[in-house]
């Protein structure tokens, strides 16, 4: 059974550009475009791997990163912000909220892919 990935953004491109890459390697992707379903369908499906865009309606990334952190059942899955704002105040906040990584839009393809694999093997 393939691992499960999980976009979540609210910007449709994202999606669809992250979704071709992630499927490409192979894995079974889950799409969020608001960080209130994000959480929901993290805690649902369990999914291996999470990207979670910061600035999503109804739920920050950060506010969803911080919840599925302090789960029992969520707590180990490996979550990676994305994000366009690169301020070191906004990574800071993704440290406190206890995201595993921060990546700062726009990314490269090939670099992604390789952090895809690196996480998930």
């Amino acid at each position: 059974m393939p691992k499960k990935v999980l976009i979540c953004d609210d910007e449709p491109y994202i999606i669809e550009s992250l979704s071709y890459l992630v499927k490409r390697e192979g894995y079974e992707v889950i799409t969020a475009e608001d960080g209130e379903e994000a959480f929901n369908k993290a805690k649902e499906i369990l999914p291996d791997l999470i990207f979670l865009d910061v600035m999503m309606p109804k739920k920050s990334g950060f506010e969803v990163c911080q919840q599925l952190k302090k789960d029992e059942r969520t707590k180990g899955i490996y979550i990676v912000i994305l994000t366009a704002r690169g301020e070191e105040s906004n990574e800071k906040r993704g440290k406190e909220a206890e995201a595993d990584e921060y990546i700062v839009k726009p990314f490269s393809p090939r670099k992604l892919s390789a952090k895809i694999h690196e996480i998930l093997g």
